[in-house]
């Protein structure tokens, strides 16, 4: 059973690296974009998704190796973000990757 176990844990951490990984990228992301897209994409403004991305990765971080319930709110998140704001922010600022997928 010791090695069962060892294997469960080595798999919870490695997706609780996996979605602090992600959560840092949405941040980043986030960061790294003009204010005035998010209004113009018809989002949440800027400062309120780096607040809610923040708060996302500082749960990842709290909950890294367990990934309870938030861990997975900070996964949303940036799920969310990434789904979503992402792609509307890329319309807007006419960065559009729809040729890499053969649109």
């Amino acid at each position: 059973m010791s090695v069962i176990a060892n294997i469960q844990q080595l798999i919870v951490l490695v997706l609780g690296a996996i979605a602090v990984g992600v959560e840092l990228y949405a941040l980043v992301h986030a960061a790294t974009q003009r204010a005035d897209a998010f209004v113009a994409a018809g989002k949440l403004t800027k400062p309120v998704w780096l607040g809610i991305l923040a708060v996302g990765l500082l749960l990842g971080i709290a909950s890294f190796g367990g990934l309870g319930l938030l861990g997975l709110l900070g996964v949303v998140a940036a799920g969310v973000y990434l789904a979503d704001v992402k792609p509307a922010i890329a319309q807007v600022l006419g960065r559009s990757n729809d040729n890499r997928w053969g649109r």
